[in-house]
């Protein structure tokens, strides 16, 4: 073996291997991310519930006797889900998991806890959203991927890399006992 060889093999022995290392700008941009994100969840929650004039003008506030899902999903035109969505659009339990989903979600983020199940919540969120548009069919700029797949892809890289762990309460969550026995929970 040459002595080139012996340095490439010895240089590839100390070379992380992919996804052992995240530099701390990097886990910096991911909180960053994480912060911007829980607080488009969060936005979400408090202007549908109290009106505040964005999304939902103070009439239709969630306080106010309004439907955070009856305009969305009643308006639902296209897709192979169209009755499914005109059926639950204003209902209570709809209502419910939508702005809990929001408010957890939310909060999950913003403190940087329970990322793995604000991701796999806010995935389904997300897909549920994206097929009550479905831009299959509205020509769409583009046909498949929208922002709705984009805030989904977000959560899953957000629990993958632990981004809880810088400027949040992820490292302290993960040690919790009960998280300890879950580990779902992180």
């Amino acid at each position: 073996m040459s002595t080139s060889h012996i340095h490439r093999a010895n240089h590839l022995e100390h070379v992380e291997a992919p996804g052992s290392m995240l530099t701390t700008t990097a886990a910096r941009a991911l909180a960053v991310l994480r912060y911007a994100t829980g607080f488009v969840f969060l936005w979400a929650f408090v202007d549908k519930t109290f009106g505040l004039g964005y999304a939902t003008p103070s009439a239709k506030a969630w306080i106010n006797g309004g439907s955070p899902t009856k305009g969305f999903l009643s308006s639902v035109e296209v897709g192979p889900l169209q009755g499914f969505f005109h059926d639950i659009a204003g209902t209570w339990y709809a209502n419910w998991l939508f702005m809990l989903g929001l408010l957890g979600i939310g909060v999950a983020l913003t403190a940087g806890i329970g990322l793995r199940v604000a991701a796999v919540s806010g995935t389904v969120m997300m897909a549920m959203m994206w097929l009550a548009e479905w831009p299959i069919a509205k020509g769409s700029t583009n046909p498949v991927m929208d922002y709705h797949l984009i805030y989904a892809i977000v959560l899953v890289v957000l629990a993958a890399a632990y981004a809880g762990h810088t400027w949040g309460l992820g490292r302290r969550w993960a040690k919790l006992s009960i998280v300890q026995r879950n580990r779902w929970l992180i």
